[in-house]
């Protein structure tokens, strides 16, 4: 081990035992932080003896801090699992052993300077009410050590060198997941090597959507049945397969990797809030791929406070008539039905009268995209995440049978689609990986090739850095949504595990996506260049599923109440 003060010289790292012992002795004193700053953020929100939302949100840098922390403190929990779970199963080799000493290293001296929240807004320990005392804890000799040697130049370096020498392999270090998993990703990403890579960056510079010949090849091989149960015709497989799948088609493409989002997310409305005739005539056409669902709940002017919504559903004997508008509907013209959400009591202002439908119509073309009746739209042109094209939706007039208010009861549907977020941010941080790896992969691909001052451009330091981190934090990112998923698939609460995968994995889509553009110099702001798609694309993952703001006041919620 090295000694206080030592940095890591040629290719030395810090070798087990002492490895992961130094990590296992850190976690302790950033638990205990954490817990020194729940109690602090608590008391400055709290009135009364209860928390208060107009509290948090005049502490909002406070409260957001503190969900960037428990985050950070349950990534490393989470590593740690990774690292033991590996050594039980003479999986730990030395690209392992990198990449959790620099993450432990990296985290920890984050965790003490600042955590980035955004590019411009750090949190330091300070903003979370924690005097230098109160912090004396994390100057342990284990965390010194991890804080002066784990992310070493070294360490990064050693660490591309061996991810050179192994480049057939999928992933960058084991995973974790058990064969039948892994035997899952390899059939994945044969088929975006094959079917998706060659095609995504003319597909997104055409602004064109997904071919259809996509979308059946994906129905066939399961895609849109992944976790549905095998009762209503479906595979019955764990959430864990669905992030494995998510991963390996967004690594292709995002909008490929999305296409199985919309089918998720009805199916899980359907299964937690669906009377037993829905699932019996929805999840089976659901997950053969016959009918293809999209989400329709966000407005104009409404954002992410869903509660405000505006869109009325009028009982008229017994069906439903549907007036007003909505925006950012993703897939909406191919789709033959739509999870709706709509006002169904007209005294309400608030999340009580709204109700969910399973509103059906007609798939369009791009002769005539919205075909039915009561029901018009027009395209929203955007920077990325292009390959199911966003639309705004206006209905006047709409028509919705009745036998399709979901549950049968009306004023459900803001807690029926409640139930639907853990699955749906396991899933986009499972894409957020996904667009990570890609970042990495077209970023290792150019380093090499590309000749600077008579070497390759892999050789300089700040470079192959720059790679190193990607390799760690996509590695970071997938023990945390892994432990999400598995969480849910035990049944267990994990909205607040779901909220912190999502909200750091965009995070380190982001910053991949970002150092794999600024790898490629000039030529990276081509869009000829692949990387130039894949920044657009990463931007969107701090936005949708819950912006990174909302996410972190969600979590902080949790947390606090």
């Amino acid at each position: 081990m090295p000694h206080d003060g030592q940095d890591m010289t040629g290719t030395d790292s810090i070798l087990l035992p002492d490895l992961l012992s130094l990590t296992k002795a850190a976690i302790g004193p950033v638990e205990e932080i954490f817990a020194a700053a729940k109690s602090r953020v608590r008391a400055l929100v709290e009135e009364n003896g209860r928390v208060s939302g107009g509290s948090i949100e005049a502490h909002q840098t406070a409260a957001h801090g503190l969900a960037w922390l428990a985050t950070y403190t349950e990534a490393l929990r989470q590593m740690q699992h990774w690292a033991e779970m590996l050594v039980e199963t003479s999986k730990l080799s030395e690209v392992e052993q990198l990449i959790h000493q620099i993450a432990f290293g990296e985290y920890l001296n984050q965790i003490v300077g600042g955590i980035p929240m955004s590019q411009g807004e750090i949190l330091r320990l300070s903003d979370l009410g924690l005097s230098a005392d109160a912090t004396a804890v994390l100057d342990s000799a284990e965390i010194l050590s991890l804080r002066r040697a784990g992310n070493s130049q070294a360490a990064r370096t050693r660490l591309v060198e061996l991810m050179q020498e192994r480049s057939a392999e999928i992933t960058v270090g084991a995973t974790g997941l058990d064969d039948e998993l892994e035997m899952i990703r390899e059939q994945f990403r044969r088929f975006a090597v094959d079917k998706v890579e060659p095609f995504a960056h003319d597909w997104h510079l055409n602004d064109e959507l997904i071919p259809m010949e996509i979308i059946e090849e994906l129905s066939e091989m399961g895609v849109f049945g992944l976790t549905i149960p095998e009762e209503y015709g479906g595979f019955g497989l764990s959430k864990a397969s669905m992030c494995v799948v998510s991963e390996e088609l967004s690594r292709g493409y995002i909008g490929v990797g999305s296409l199985g989002t919309r089918s998720e997310i009805a199916a899980e409305l359907i299964i937690a809030g669906g009377t037993e005739e829905q699932k019996q005539k929805w999840l089976p056409l659901l997950a053969s791929g016959e009918k293809l669902p999209t989400a329709v709940f966000t407005e104009p002017n409404t954002g992410s406070d869903l509660g405000s919504l505006r869109t009325r559903a009028v009982k008229e004997g017994d069906d439903y008539t549907v007036t007003g508008n909505k925006t950012w509907i993703t897939h909406a013209a191919r789709t033959h039905v739509m999870t709706l959400l709509a006002r169904t009591d007209p005294n309400t202002t608030d999340y009580k009268g709204l109700s969910m439908f399973l509103a059906e119509k007609t798939p369009g073309d791009d002769a005539n995209p919205f075909p039915t009746e009561g029901m018009t739209g027009g395209e929203i042109e955007v920077l990325g995440y292009r390959g199911m094209k966003e639309y705004e939706l206006g209905f006047d007039g709409f028509k919705v049978k009745g036998e399709n208010l979901l549950g049968g009861v009306e004023g459900k549907g803001f807690k029926q689609l409640m139930e639907t977020f853990e699955s749906a941010r396991i899933q986009t941080a499972a894409r957020a990986i996904g667009v990570a790896q890609s970042a990495m992969d077209v970023s290792i691909r150019y380093a090499q090739d590309r000749k600077q001052f008579g070497k390759s451009l892999i050789d300089f330091p700040r470079v192959s850095g720059k790679i190193a981190m990607m390799a760690v934090e996509i590695m970071v990112a997938r023990q945390l949504t892994y432990f999400s998923a598995r969480e849910k698939d035990e049944g267990r609460r994990c909205d607040l595990e779901a909220g912190m995968a999502k909200l750091l994995g965009a995070r380190i889509a982001w910053a991949c996506a970002d150092n794999g553009l600024q790898i490629h110099g000039g030529n990276g702001f081509a869009l000829e260049y692949t990387i130039s798609r894949i920044l657009c694309d990463a931007r969107i993952l701090n936005i949708f599923e819950g912006a990174a703001e909302i996410q972190a006041q969600v979590i902080a919620r949790r947390l606090l109440g």
